[in-house]
């Protein structure tokens, strides 16, 4: 069952990779640091030391494409999603 949704939640955002409905989240990046990640992009759009700072650039840039941002705990889970614009 684990697998299914996992399965369902890479075809969700695969279709909106590449798209202005791409979403950007706040993910724990290599040992301590986070990064900012464009649903379909493989490199970061950001990065950063703190938590904090990663959420920033994510807010600045959902805001400026209109779209929304997906804020990771250091377990991987969505802890919070905040939207921007009429999407």
């Amino acid at each position: 069952m684990a697998n299914d949704k996992k399965r369902d939640q890479d075809e969700y955002f695969e279709d909106r990779a590449g798209t202005d409905d791409a979403r950007f989240h706040v993910v724990p990046h290599d040992e301590e640091g986070w990064a900012v990640k464009k649903e379909g992009d493989d490199e970061p759009a950001y990065t950063a030391d703190s938590r904090n700072d990663a959420v920033d650039e994510a807010k600045r840039l959902a805001e400026e494409a209109g779209t929304m941002v997906y804020i990771h705990g250091d377990d991987g889970k969505i802890e919070e999603q905040l939207e921007y614009g009429d999407k």
